[in-house]
């Protein structure tokens, strides 16, 4: 006899034999491979198609896939398309595939991140439900894995599918889920609340008969055929609310809820009368606790959950948790809309693509509305990974400068290319989910004006404008530098107004802009010479005024050094009386800086992203001096001021003290202020570094600590 011979027995003939040959296939490609317990392997993908078919009611073409996902997972060599599937078979199998590949480094980081790419894997939406079929398999049978592979299942199992599951309106695999869970990571309280059921069993029948002996008459009157059902709390939920309330098991009032499902074959508009009808009954004979009525009748949860949700007091002063429903509703409730088409016996396209649509949007809009009234729009993120990794999410189109710059702006800054999946790339190559990107870069490459054209994400755009403006001012330092020298060499003066009439002529807007374009050598520096001699000679008494005003300036500027000279910057001389950082930027080791010389307290040095950068460097050309680091770090430090906006979560202000302390940092005052209407904190921290380098890194990990929104450098 064949080995599913008895099983699958609800499809029709053509299901079932799409099902053998599937099977049959699976058998052979898996027959050298064993389980934890040394049966044929077979027995895992067979276990996951008898919970697609039985328990959540999926249609043939999906147990198929389970029996060839498993066999090309195994054997990614094989060729299934020579089987005659329909199409929509080897888009799951795919689906499942790429699941399977999915190796979450640290799941309660990025457990979020990690769901989205499980549901955008899914390009079939039934690939997520299937998945969840496979893991509530792998989890009835935890004892079949290593331990070692265990503990990764469980947390995996807590961090993606549950939350999937509740997703989905997969309320019973839900709750056996979180039971193994609970089993698994508290065994001790898993006993204690399962033996207490247990024990307390006896008294749940008794208060369910007191309920509904004054409500039978009535019923019966009615003409209203029900079954009455006990439904107990799950051990997980129970523990929940013990944890969450504080209280034994004693102290949980609501382990329990009495069921009605009322038998009714009419359509909706009768199916809701006739439950509001029972509600009135209840309501009539018990007190009702309103604030906790929660109607779905009216208006169903998005995963199609409908049931009516009453608390009652009876006469003893117990309140009890009624729920009111239709055994069509019961249906869904208890395995979600697949289970309700099979359990009608439904097979047409309309029905299964009605249900289709609703997994996709209940995937897609977590929380959200009815999603016949809302629009439905495509996923517009892709999901790569890092070369040891990491998962990181890119709005669709994102390139690899995108990519570069989502991990640190100095990696984009410095990008040269990349490799995706192992081959070289352009910056411009667009990535797709799934490619795994390793990132070039080269000492002396810096972002060109087109690279605003390779990029989609506004971190990138706006970082690649920040580092063109900052090389825009460096050159234009450098270019003012030039001018300088030169005309120290020629002995003339370029008095403002001079300036003034040749960027007129030559139209440019600001004087960084020619200063640039000199340094570029678009202008010749020595039109420069040019037009002022011939300014001169048209006014020949200008030439003696503006040398002795350049002379003047001179004589008054403390510190001025020759315009040859680069002032080498060590943090060691930082109190001296050569130079002092501006309170205004801080400067920071390793910063892109410039020297502006003041009258009264020497050089002070700012960095070329200042705000006040361009103002200075544009009013007074003549008073920026050039600088540079020296080679190393010395043991100085530098003060630095971060802005930090989060949520309002209290650990988050821990976690980002600990993320500073473990760099070579130092906090000298740590300000909080609450913003109540925003629903943030404001914090200000203060803090001594060695170096920009190490300003980098703490950034780094403070953006991508849990609840924190914002970071910027004052």
């Amino acid at each position: 006899m064949h080995p599913i011979e008895k099983k699958f027995t609800k499809y029709d003939d053509k299901g079932r034999e799409l099902i053998k040959k599937a099977y049959d296939f699976a058998a052979e490609a898996l027959k050298d491979e064993t389980r934890g317990n040394g049966h044929p392997f077979i027995e895992h993908p067979l276990g996951v198609a008898e919970i697609v078919c039985d328990e959540i009611g999926l249609p043939p073409e999906c147990v198929a896939a389970v029996f060839l996902h498993e066999a090309t997972r195994k054997h990614g060599d094989l060729d299934i398309r020579h089987l005659g599937c329909d199409e929509s078979v080897y888009t799951m199998v795919e689906g499942l595939n790429l699941i399977s590949t999915i190796k979450p480094k640290d799941t309660r980081l990025e457990a979020e991140n990690y769901k989205k790419l499980i549901i955008q894997y899914s390009r079939d939406p039934r690939v997520t439900v299937i998945k969840l079929a496979d893991r509530l398999e792998v989890m009835r049978n935890l004892n079949l894995i290593p331990k070692s592979s265990r503990e990764r299942k469980v947390l995996e199992t807590m961090m993606l599918y549950i939350p999937l599951a509740h997703q989905l309106g997969l309320y019973n695999m839900k709750r056996e889920l979180e039971d193994i869970w609970l089993k698994q990571v508290e065994p001790e309280q898993y006993r204690l609340i399962t033996n207490k059921l247990k024990a307390t069993e006896k008294d749940r029948e008794i208060l369910t008969e007191e309920f509904i002996r004054p409500l039978e008459h009535k019923l019966s009157e009615a003409g209203i055929k029900y079954k009455l059902k006990i439904r107990t709390k799950a051990a997980y939920s129970i523990w929940m609310k013990m944890q969450k309330q504080k209280v034994p098991f004693e102290g949980v009032y609501d382990v329990f809820a009495i069921r009605f499902i009322i038998d009714c074959h009419g359509d909706r508009k009768e199916e809701l009368d006739l439950c509001w009808k029972v509600y009135g009954y209840v309501t009539e004979e018990y007190e009702i606790d309103l604030p906790r009525l929660r109607d779905w009748l009216t208006n169903p949860k998005p995963n199609g959950y409908e049931s009516l949700h009453i608390t009652v007091k009876n006469k003893n002063g117990s309140y009890l948790e009624v729920q009111i429903r239709t055994s069509r509703m019961d249906e869904i409730a208890e395995n979600g809309f697949a289970s309700h088409w099979s359990y009608k016996g439904i097979r047409h396209e309309k029905a299964m693509d009605k249900w289709l649509a609703s997994v996709r949007y209940a995937l897609e809009h977590p929380g959200a509305g009815n999603p016949e009234e809302l629009p439905r729009p495509p996923v517009k993120e892709i999901f790569a990974f890092t070369p040891t990794g990491e998962l990181r999410i890119l709005p669709e189109g994102a390139s690899v400068l995108d990519f570069a710059f989502n991990i640190h702006t100095n990696i984009g800054a410095h990008c040269s290319g990349g490799k995706v999946n192992g081959k070289p790339v352009p910056i411009k190559e667009k990535l797709s989910t799934g490619d795994v990107v390793e990132i070039l870069t080269g000492k002396n490459r810096r972002p060109a004006p087109d690279w605003i054209n390779y990029v989609v994400t506004s971190k990138a755009k706006s970082k690649i404008k920040q580092l063109l403006n900052e090389a825009e001012f460096k050159k234009a330092a450098q270019g003012k530098e030039l001018v300088e020298r030169r005309l120290k060499n020629w002995k003339l003066s370029f008095p403002d107004e001079m300036v003034a009439e040749f960027m007129k002529r030559r139209h440019f807007q600001t004087l960084s802009g020619l200063f640039a374009a000199i340094w570029d050598e678009t202008v010749d520096i020595n039109e420069i010479k040019e037009f002022i001699l011939s300014e001169n000679e048209r006014t020949p008494e200008s030439a003696d005024t503006a040398k002795a005003a350049a002379a003047q300036q001179d004589r008054q500027l403390p510190g001025r050094q020759s315009g040859d000279d680069i002032l080498v910057l060590n943090a060691k001389d930082l109190k001296g009386l050569d130079y002092k950082m501006a309170k205004c930027c801080n400067p920071v080791y390793g910063d892109e800086v410039f020297g502006f010389v003041t009258r009264a307290d020497g050089i002070k040095i700012h960095r070329m992203s200042c705000p006040n950068a361009a103002r200075l460097i544009d009013a007074y050309p003549y008073r920026i001096q050039k600088v540079r680091w020296a080679d190393s770090p010395s043991a100085g430090s530098f003060q630095v001021t971060l802005r930090i906006t989060a949520a309002l979560d209290g650990p988050v202000l821990n976690r980002m003290m600990e993320v500073i302390n473990s760099f070579k940092a130092s906090i000298r005052s740590f300000n909080v202020n609450e913003n109540r209407r925003a629903g943030t904190y404001e914090v200000s921290v203060k803090i001594y570094i060695p170096s920009n380098m190490e300003l980098d890194k703490i950034v780094s990990q403070l953006k991508i600590l849990k609840n924190v929104l914002k970071v910027s450098r004052l």
